[in-house]
């Protein structure tokens, strides 16, 4: 087809893996200088994670500090943090060097498809990572360590005392107590695991409309499998997600709302496709409709 070939640029296989030799030798040149820079401010970064739950520490009164239980915990977890922001600054470097890769296998058509979608993703990601960071991740801090005084002002309303009195006498006589000291690597853990599941499932409209341009799914099938939709998005609710109603009812809710806007998309991919097929003579309206 005119005007939609692909690029001459055909080469033998081992021209083809050389090149890939390249992209790959540069590819991690910018992971490791990435890794690097992100290492020697990586103590502001973790300070920038551990904000949310060192809000709700001082929103109760209590010392906005987190330990570390081993001597080289504290290296490790900063170590960690500059690996993933170091992919992350390396990312449009990374991504430009595999598009560099595969574009000359694409046809012009096919290029222009894809190059929204390969824009889109990290920026959905991103928006996914900073709803978990200022939204999901206090709430669910402020749940896991208000849980631990709950279940005794629960004890003391079902024994029908005044739980004021009861905690200043009976607070000393107690054999055991328990009080929160955050680990820096437990504590990290569960914020990367929020910034990731959310980062991922914003990734549904890409995924979902590079499905209908590829012809894999339709905007109808994907309205009439609403209610396993449903089912799915509250199951993956339950495993990325604390166990605290608020932060799956967030999840699932965003989630859903992503995949209305998917079908909203392909709507409009398969308009155009339609528009397109019938501009050429190759569709007719009762196809169309169909």
């Amino acid at each position: 087809m005119k005007g939609d070939d692909i690029d001459d640029s055909s080469a033998p296989l081992i021209e083809h893996l050389a090149e890939l030799r390249t992209r790959l030798i540069r590819s991690v040149l910018a992971f490791a200088v990435g890794m690097i820079l992100c290492f020697l401010v990586a103590e502001p970064i973790l300070q920038f994670l551990s904000e949310p739950i060192a809000d709700v520490l001082r929103a109760r009164g209590e010392d906005p500090r987190l330990i570390f239980t081993a001597p080289q915990e504290k290296f490790f977890v900063l170590v960690r943090i500059s690996f993933i922001g170091g992919f992350a600054l390396a990312f449009p470097v990374i991504a430009h060097q595999l598009w560099r890769f595969v574009a000359p296998g694409l046809y012009r058509s096919e290029k222009n498809a894809l190059l929204p979608f390969i824009i889109a993703s990290p920026v959905l990601f991103m928006i996914g990572a900073a709803f978990a960071h200022y939204v999901v991740t206090p709430m669910a801090m402020n749940f896991f360590i208000g849980f631990s005084d709950a279940i005794p002002a629960l004890a003391t309303i079902l024994a029908g005392d005044d739980v004021g009195e009861v905690t200043e006498v009976a607070a000393p006589a107690r054999e055991i107590s328990t009080v929160f000291l955050g680990s820096v690597r437990e504590s990290l853990d569960l914020s990367l695991k929020f910034i990731f599941a959310f980062g991922i499932c914003f990734q549904l409209p890409v995924l979902l409309t590079l499905m209908g341009k590829a012809g894999l799914v339709s905007a109808a099938g994907l309205g009439e499998m609403r209610k396993y939709a449903v089912v799915g998005i509250l199951a993956v609710a339950a495993v990325l997600t604390p166990p605290d109603v608020i932060s799956q009812v967030i999840l699932f809710t965003v989630v859903y709302g992503l995949y209305e806007i998917s079908i909203l998309l392909i709507k409009r991919v398969e308009r155009k496709r339609n528009d397109d097929l019938r501009a050429q003579g190759l569709l007719d309206d009762d196809e169309a409709g169909a």
